[in-house]
């Protein structure tokens, strides 16, 4: 059986990391392995390493608006560089995994060499888009934006199906597919070694839940109700530990909620952590996943917790 050449394109790649940048990750880990090869175009991004990866990362050129998009840079379109580089790969698919800059990229590469088109949506992008975009008029544009680019593909794939209604409400009238992420954990817990040396330096007595959170810290993400229902455990004299893993635009507000309801004392803010078996440690570690999102269409990390036997806590029809 030939090889298939697949190019993933994703406005989100490490260092950035997310949901999307993950699922692209075990995409092109995943193609490699057992497929044929990957080749990731992203666009570029301070200080990004990419020679570890065993498939090639092809960075394409972008505006730093990290200021304004939460920490993402900006691919610029049509770019006569990722256009030469994956045009000296016998690429047989063209796989879009954000609905934006690139999937304009891979609208313009199918035109070029003529192979088929995959996008996935992954998120509700119209509530990214009014968090970035003040401007109702924009907004309505971005949003008929992103539904162009979707119809253009041959073939949509959704992450679930409250991510194909979403698009459905965006406008979108075309077939979909809905083809769930997978995880890259290993099914199991970490060992007792890994969980202590990751633990060690916090206050987490034995005998009390640990409650845990991953992920970008974003008031979309249902942080408000996590915190209100932490404040209300402590006022019954409820002990915890709630673990905050991550980082985003509005962590300084989330964590000054927290500072204002009193429970600092009960929450630990560790920031970003890359490193995968160190956030598994902490999976094996805690009592339930924490995750009352209406945003997220297919959360990643239910998924991790569950790998690792974790239940998670979610708002009914999310």
């Amino acid at each position: 059986m030939d090889k298939t050449s697949v190019c993933l394109l994703s406005d989100s790649f490490p260092p950035i990391v997310d949901g999307v940048a993950n699922v692209v990750l075990n995409y092109a880990y995943n193609i490699n392995k057992e497929w044929g090869d990957a080749i990731v175009a992203a666009p570029a991004y301070p200080g990004a390493d990419d020679s570890g990866y065993p498939f090639q990362v092809v960075r394409y050129p972008s505006l730093d608006v990290r200021k304004l998009t939460t920490g993402y840079t900006a691919g610029i379109p049509f770019s006569p560089e990722l256009s030469s580089a994956i045009g000296k790969h016998n690429v047989n698919i063209l796989h879009s995994h954000t609905p934006m800059v690139s999937a304009i990229m891979a609208r313009a590469l199918r035109k070029r060499m003529g192979i088929p088109t995959v996008v996935t949506y992954h998120t509700k992008y119209d509530i990214d888009i009014a968090n970035v975009v003040k401007n109702k008029a924009l907004q309505t544009s971005g949003i008929k934006g992103v539904v162009t680019n979707m119809s253009a593909f041959d073939e949509v794939w959704v992450v679930s199906d409250g991510a194909g209604q979403n698009l459905r409400s965006l406008g979108y009238q075309g077939d979909y597919i809905v083809m769930p992420n997978g995880v890259d954990f290993h099914k199991g817990r970490s060992d007792a070694l890994s969980v202590m040396r990751e633990i060690r330096e916090y206050d987490l007595p034995e005998d009390i839940p640990i409650y845990l959170y991953v992920g970008r810290l974003m008031w979309y993400k249902g942080f408000r109700i996590t915190l209100e229902a932490l404040k209300m455990l402590k006022d019954h004299d409820r002990d915890f530990r709630m673990v905050i893993i991550g980082n985003g635009a509005d962590a300084r507000e989330i964590y000054d909620y927290a500072k204002n309801l009193g429970i600092t004392d009960k929450v630990i803010f560790t920031g970003m952590i890359v490193d995968r078996e160190r956030i598994r440690a902490w999976y094996t570690r805690s009592s339930l996943l924490l995750f009352p999102s209406t945003f997220d269409s297919n959360g990643l990390v239910v998924r991790e917790a569950a790998a690792c036997d974790v239940a998670s806590v979610l708002v009914r029809g999310s």
